[in-house]
């Protein structure tokens, strides 16, 4: 048991004793790591994918997975979850409605084997690339996408203590920072920001989403699921990431740095 007086740790994070060399001596201390745990979904009885994610915010998580990869068509489909510790990790159990087991069904007659990141498994190009939603068109300036990547700064608990996690915020239009997930991986973080904003019931194409990763094709493809129209992240796109965001019409900014930015996708919507 710790002493009284010792700091309570967030959800996510451990300590270890190591040894760090400073001025060429060593010192021993105590240092804060970020948890990766595997996290398997499963749907009704039906194990779909094993992520390897932050064990917090895990109801957001499953909720905003099952949304931003097509298994559910709304927050209604899911009745509810139950995490459940499982040897080597934790089981996040879904009791989804018959039409989100019909979809998983119909994805899983054409994998070759379980998902584990999003892509594997996946044996047609139409499971990368599937149809998306066209979000809501807005404009937001360059001052509000450099306002909130300063902000999300500031959210970013497991970061300062760890140095090893992303982070996903949702952003009212002026910029302010409303809703922010961590996790070890980029992917994880937006979708237990998608879960939270399904939970809270707000309109999310009102705002954007800001990140502290590079922007993936699957960031872009979840953005679009999520309904949002605009996706600033810290780092570079890849390119099938501004041809994804192009066609879907999600206005891509790369390089969010202060008031910099580099718009990749539909400027006129950036102020520019």
């Amino acid at each position: 048991m710790k002493p009284i007086d010792a700091p309570l740790l967030p959800p996510g994070v451990t300590e270890r004793r190591v040894t760090a060399w400073r001025g060429g001596r060593a010192h021993t201390q105590t240092d804060s790591l970020a948890e990766e745990v595997p996290v398997a979904l499963v749907f009704n009885g039906i194990s779909h994918a094993v992520m390897l994610a932050s064990p917090c915010d895990l109801e957001d998580f499953a909720l905003g997975f099952g949304l931003t990869e097509g298994l559910l068509a709304d927050r209604a489909e899911l009745y509810g979850i139950d995490i459940c510790a499982a040897p080597g990790g934790i089981e996040l159990r879904l009791d989804v409605a018959a039409a989100c087991e019909w979809r998983l069904k119909e994805r899983r007659r054409t994998l070759a084997g379980r998902t584990g990141c999003g892509l594997c498994g996946t044996d047609s190009l139409d499971q990368v690339r599937r149809a998306l939603p066209r979000p809501p068109a807005r404009g937001h300036s360059v001052q509000a996408l450099g306002r909130a990547q300063r902000e999300l700064q500031g959210t970013q608990a497991l970061q300062r203590l760890t140095g090893a996690t992303h982070a996903a915020a949702w952003c009212s239009p002026d910029g302010a920072v409303q809703l922010a997930r961590e996790d070890v991986g980029r992917h994880n973080a937006l979708d237990k920001l998608a879960g939270a904003l399904a939970r809270a019931g707000v309109d999310a194409g009102e705002g954007f989403i800001c990140i502290t990763s590079r922007a993936s094709f699957e960031m872009v493809q979840k953005a679009a699921m999520a309904g949002i129209g605009t996706l600033a992240a810290v780092s570079a796109p890849t390119a099938l990431a501004v041809q994804t965001a192009q066609a879907c019409g999600v206005a891509l900014a790369g390089f969010v740095r202060g008031d910099d930015l580099v718009a990749y996708t539909f400027p006129e919507r950036l102020g520019l």
